[in-house]
């Protein structure tokens, strides 16, 4: 395994390649408090290019920025600049790294071959409404990583419905792909089940839905 640092705003980035082969690249994004795995996890053995893993800001071997400021749209940045140096790729996310691939999937949906949501910590957020006005002070003896910050401020980030299906519909109507976003999940908070019966959404098994996008970008 080998780790590529790459710039972002005022932090940086820890990307570990996991399988360097020839053909389309995976991205794993981890979940909460998760960083990323030491090697290629079970459900993605059989994908037929590289492999590759994104520590998320305050998570793993990337930077710690003082004083937080952690919302979904910032680790969505640092999953932009990984996509950036490797072109384009098909996403796997848990948990809260689910969320970061389907707002990718919408922000960049001609750079995002097809996105695959596992259950992870993060998954549900804060819920669909702001939980409280209240300024959050993490743990002042925790111990990074992950970022006290981090942990406190992503576990109360608002993820309301229709905000989650606007990136589904965009991800739906400009990628191209008949279905660019499965889900295979068991837990279903409710921006996830407004998702799922999006037009351009499936169910499958996470294996299932790698070998599809496998054979669409190794057909292409």
């Amino acid at each position: 395994m080998t780790v590529k640092r790459l710039p972002h705003v005022h932090v940086e980035l820890a990307l570990h390649t996991l399988r360097s082969e020839a053909g389309p690249p995976l991205l794993l994004l981890h979940g909460l408090g998760e960083r990323s795995p030491g090697e290629v996890p079970t459900e993605a053995r059989g994908w037929p290019g590289s492999i590759h893993a994104l520590d998320f800001t305050g998570h793993g071997e990337s930077s710690i920025p003082a004083g937080g400021g952690y919302t979904a749209e910032v680790l969505m940045g640092d999953a932009a600049t990984v996509l950036d140096h490797l072109g384009q790729g098909t996403l796997l996310g848990r948990g809260l790294g689910a969320y970061i691939a389907l707002l990718l999937a919408g922000a960049r949906p001609k750079q995002v071959r097809g996105i695959v949501l596992c259950d992870g910590l993060g998954l549900a957020g804060g819920g669909r409404e702001p939980g409280s006005s209240s300024v959050v002070f993490p743990d002042p003896e925790g111990v990074a990583p992950p970022d006290p910050f981090a942990l406190a401020e992503l576990a109360r980030d608002v993820r309301p419905p229709d905000y989650a299906t606007a990136f589904a519909r965009q991800a739906a109507q400009l990628s191209g792909l008949d279905h660019p976003v499965s889900v295979a999940c068991m837990d279903r908070p409710d921006w996830l089940e407004a998702v799922v019966l999006e037009p351009g959404v499936i169910e499958a098994s996470a294996e299932n839905a790698l070998a599809a996008y496998a054979k669409i970008e190794t057909s292409e």
